[in-house]
């Protein structure tokens, strides 16, 4: 089903738990839609996937092309410049979708934030900045540009974190994610770090360890 700008899937009976995934630069929400069925987690769990669109603005690196993107991007290496505001514009559309599914009936106590590339960093601003305790945070062959401007919100700075990154990505360095990984252990969150024989995309393996974890998280 797709409706305000994302693509849904409804569990057979009321929602239990909510799983809101961002796509990565350039795609869709349909582009996670199908990775549900090989995440096997049990239909009893109740799950709402909501898969939003990013917007089609022009991408510095790919010559300023019109794509849908989470956010401008000037250049993948360490030094170049971020752009903070339209992450942070992203993450608070996703904020808004966190308050959506609350209001319709599920606490954000049982909603994970996941993204993939640009959809992970702004995963990752929107869990730790949200004012209300999350289930989970899931960072898929992705990083974390902001980890030194961030200004996390005391509700979340004990979110449970999952990273995924493949040894091979040859799009965001490997570096990047574990980067990113011990940013977050610096900061003091739980964080598991995962990496997978692939380039940037995930492969069945990781997602039936994302499926386990995002059990694992609804059901604690």
């Amino acid at each position: 089903m797709e409706s305000k700008g994302c693509v849904e899937i409804f569990p057979e009976t009321p929602p239990k738990g909510c799983v809101i995934w961002l796509h990565g630069l350039g795609a869709n929400g349909h582009d996670f839609e199908s990775v549900v069925p090989f995440l096997k987690i049990e239909p009893s769990l109740s799950i709402w996937y909501i898969f939003p669109h990013a917007p089609s603005i022009p991408v510095t690196i790919n010559n300023n092309f019109v794509m849908p993107a989470w956010y401008d991007i000037y250049a993948l290496d360490r030094d170049a410049k971020i752009d903070e505001n339209g992450i942070r514009e992203s993450a608070s559309r996703i904020k808004t979708l966190i308050n959506d599914a609350e209001d319709k009936g599920v606490p954000t106590e049982k909603i994970i934030i996941a993204g993939f590339s640009q959809g992970g960093v702004v995963a990752i601003e929107t869990a730790l900045t949200y004012p209300k305790k999350l289930c989970g945070l899931i960072s898929i062959s992705s990083y974390f540009p902001t980890s030194e401007t961030i200004k996390p919100h005391a509700s979340n700075t004990e979110i449970p974190v999952l990273i995924c990154h493949g040894r091979e990505d040859e799009m965001v360095l490997e570096s990047m994610g574990d980067r990113a990984y011990r940013n977050l252990m610096g900061m003091g969150y739980e964080v598991e770090y995962k990496t997978y024989p692939t380039g940037h995309n995930v492969i069945a393996e990781e997602l039936i360890d994302i499926g386990s974890w995002i059990t694992q998280q609804l059901t604690t």
